[in-house]
């Protein structure tokens, strides 16, 4: 098999069509050894039954579908772990990542200059706020994570079998997947598109989902949560250290200050700043437990392949 292209879906059955048409098409004109390999991640709008009938027009179209929606990032590990081919893509299933570009991500390819090609968006088709959210995050996350050229990529992406074989040997449970690229290496290649507007159906990535993400994504790749606690521990360690020295003085020279208002800042001050470090520990904890548990990543319910 020569290219492998995965793409997880999760009720977008009004753009099903479309996606399927273009795809096959693009993988058609690249090569007659393709397959793509659908995940179904859970739909309950009859995605799946559609998914179903692409198969059975053509076999090098075939199917996953999980027992549940496990979420984005375990649904394109779930198609990774089952692609065949030398080349494997990834995409998102609502066509805001064109599928013509992976005929340029292939030829960047095989020309061997390059293990792993990146799509980076120059632009974006999401309403304002929800694209200002994601610009500020990759701002933050470049540079608290210390991993380089990760700023504006997103899934949609292609890797040599080498580059895939690294990325699968990380298991940990909670995935950011352009953070998992980056961080295994290889040489990397990007290709600059606009990223487009939805067609059609509703986005399954809504603001809480996003700062799920980014959180994710934080808490995975830095301890700058961790140094942030400890700095704010320190400053407030020597800001009453000070105000101690000041009320020592203050009660010896007899101008001490009259009241209880002080000391209530003091304590919710200092209470507040403790809730924050152990709700930041809880987070690292919480995903050490995740770990722990070793639970799959995804079940698989039904394969067609």
């Amino acid at each position: 098999m020569n290219l492998s292209i995965v793409i997880p879906v999760y009720n977008e059955l009004e753009l099903l069509d479309e996606l399927h048409r273009r795809t096959f098409d693009v993988a058609s004109s690249i090569t007659e050894q393709f397959e793509i390999i659908y995940v179904d991640d859970g739909s309950g709008d009859g995605s799946l039954d559609r998914l179903i009938t692409y198969h059975q027009e053509d076999g090098r179209v075939k199917v996953l579908s999980l027992s549940r929606n496990f979420g984005h990032p375990a649904a394109i590990t779930a198609g990774l772990e089952h692609a065949s081919g030398e080349f494997i893509a990834m995409m998102d299933g609502d066509l805001q990542d064109p599928p013509e570009l992976l005929e340029a991500m292939y030829q960047q390819l095989v020309s061997g200059e390059y293990d792993i090609i990146n799509g980076r968006r120059k632009s974006r088709g999401e309403r304002k706020k929800k694209r200002l959210i994601i610009n500020l995050f990759h701002y933050f996350f470049k540079r608290i994570s210390g991993l380089k050229g990760i700023d504006n990529f997103g899934n949609f992406s292609m890797i040599n079998r080498e580059a895939l074989e690294a990325l699968l040997s990380m298991r940990e449970k909670t995935r950011y997947l352009p953070g998992l690229r980056s961080f295994i290496g290889f040489r990397h290649g990007f290709i600059d598109y606009d990223r487009g507007e939805r067609k059609a159906g509703r986005s399954k990535m809504g603001l809480r989902k996003l700062l799920t993400l980014g959180a994710d994504a934080i808490f995975s790749f830095s301890r700058i949560p961790l140094k942030i606690c400890l700095v704010l521990g320190l400053i407030g360690v020597i800001v009453f250290l000070l105000a101690g020295i000041y009320v020592i003085i203050a009660k010896i020279f007899g101008f001490a200050p009259l009241g209880w208002s002080s000391t209530l800042l003091s304590i919710y001050f200092l209470g507040s700043i403790q809730l924050t470090f152990m709700g930041v520990i809880g987070e690292y904890i919480f995903r050490i437990y995740k770990e722990s548990q070793n639970r799959p990543i995804y079940i698989i319910r039904k394969k067609y392949t």
